[in-house]
């Protein structure tokens, strides 16, 4: 087993602008007891997770459907660290029938989901 991390310190510079990170490391390690098996094992799911919820809500045209689909994502999502990709979710909650919002959150979730694959490489 490869015990050498796979994250970067939170004090690393990230190659993302502004040094934001769409899911934020040192949350989703309290998260997790600083337990990097686990880590890796919430992302995979996590990165599954979003991709189905972000696929439902893009062909979603029932507004409760859409409400529980998007409070889902954002559980989800805030348990990981993911806080924007939340913030998106809940935006589609409060307006769950404009589709902005909607274009915003596949967006995010394309976001993550490619940060998350280039910390598990």
């Amino acid at each position: 087993m490869n015990t050498a991390p796979i994250f970067a310190p939170p004090d690393n510079p990230c190659e993302l602008r502004g040094d934001h990170r769409p899911v934020d490391l040192v949350f989703l390690s309290r998260q997790t007891g600083g337990d990097r098996a686990l880590e890796e094992e919430v992302l995979r799911l996590f990165a599954k997770q979003a991709a189905m919820l972000g696929d439902d809500l893009r062909t979603l045209t029932d507004n409760e459907q859409r409400k529980r689909q998007a409070h889902t994502l954002k559980g989800a999502a805030r348990a990981i660290g993911a806080f924007g990709l939340a913030d998106h979710a809940l935006q589609i909650e409060t307006e769950p029938d404009n589709p902005a919002p909607v274009t915003a959150l596949l967006r995010e979730v394309e976001t993550v989901r490619d940060y998350i694959a280039s910390l598990l490489r």
